[in-house]
């Protein structure tokens, strides 16, 4: 069997230096250097890399938990209701004119919805708490998905709807150095959350009541899944606006070469998914577009919804 992290390394180090060089203008560290090769590198291409790989680590790491978790493959982060809370506050700060709060409204988002999840774990330690707390998360993301339209609905001018829209989109374009301050630290505190908790989720992959008897303690894990997961995702979404299917693709790419327990998959998933998001963001720099770059929200959902599509049919295939 493979192992996936040294193989997943050495690909992070070679797509570093060209999401550094790639663009609209590409940089050619063999030629004479362009006047303002440096500014270029180090104020928009090189922290636009660094969100894209924390970003990308957290949403990887957190499918994979949260697939172990709900012992569904088809578990995706957003299905925890935590991605579009964090999505309403950053929606409602932009319709009120409030743009500049925009990261701390979607913080303020993600709370909530992690604090809504939290009063459920009290009684989650029942024998159908993975899916009593899926259906939860369901509810939260419908909740919160209706909330967003009825902002929108209600935008005070056109231009507040451009960038509620736009923001939707998801994209890295034009970040800085202060996003990413802004990301990684939360991103990091849920990736140990999570990687914390692989060993409570190989117990789990036995059934609840023998993972039980092995002192697995449900409501902790639950709490956990909760703080971790709200965490890379709250702070992604306040950084980048929604990245989807990153959390669904990436878990099943890298399972192939793991020994299939969910514990080897929460760091190459990590791996695999800042590796990912930082391909497909130079993919849209690339791309000529009239109207400017492709969005990265829209590129992956084009990449995420087929491969969705094919593990359905799969699944129907293994179930009829």
């Amino acid at each position: 069997m493979t192992r996936p992290i040294p193989l997943l390394i050495a690909a992070l180090t070679l797509a570093i230096p060209l999401s550094l060089l790639a663009g609209q203008v590409w940089i050619n560290p063999l030629a004479p250097a362009l006047p303002n090769a440096l500014p270029i590198l180090i104020e928009l291409r090189a922290p636009r890399a660094a969100l894209a790989l924390v970003i990308g680590a957290g949403l990887g790491a957190s499918g994979a938990a949260m697939q172990g978790y709900l012992r569904n493959p088809l578990a995706d982060p957003g299905l925890f209701g935590v991605a579009p809370s964090a999505a309403f506050g950053a929606v409602l700060a932009l319709a009120l004119g409030l743009g500049a709060l925009l990261p701390l409204a979607a913080l303020i988002g993600a709370a909530a919805a992690m604090a809504a999840l939290a009063l459920l774990a009290h009684g989650a330690s029942s024998r159908h708490s993975t899916a009593l707390f899926a259906l939860a998360g369901l509810m939260l993301s419908s909740l919160a998905g209706a909330l967003t339209s009825l902002v929108i609905s209600l935008a005070p001018n056109p231009f507040a709807l451009s960038e509620i829209v736009t923001w939707l989109m998801g994209s890295l374009e034009s970040r800085s150095w202060h996003d990413v301050l802004l990301a990684a630290p939360p991103t990091a505190l849920g990736l140990v959350l999570l990687l914390r908790a692989g060993p409570a989720l190989d117990a789990l992959t036995l059934g609840e009541e023998t993972a039980r008897s092995l002192g697995l303690d449900p409501a902790r894990l639950l709490r956990r899944m909760v703080l971790g997961t709200g965490l890379v995702v709250g702070a992604g979404v306040a950084a980048a606006g929604i990245i989807g299917f990153v959390g669904l693709v990436v878990p099943h790419l890298v399972r192939p070469f793991t020994d299939q327990r969910p514990s080897s998959q929460l760091l190459p998933s990590a791996l695999g998914g800042a590796l990912l998001l930082l391909l497909a963001d130079c993919l849209c720099r690339i791309l000529p577009l009239a109207g400017g770059e492709l969005r990265i929200g829209i590129a992956l959902s084009l990449i995420g919804a087929p491969f969705f599509l094919h593990l359905l049919l799969r699944l129907r295939s293994t179930l009829a």
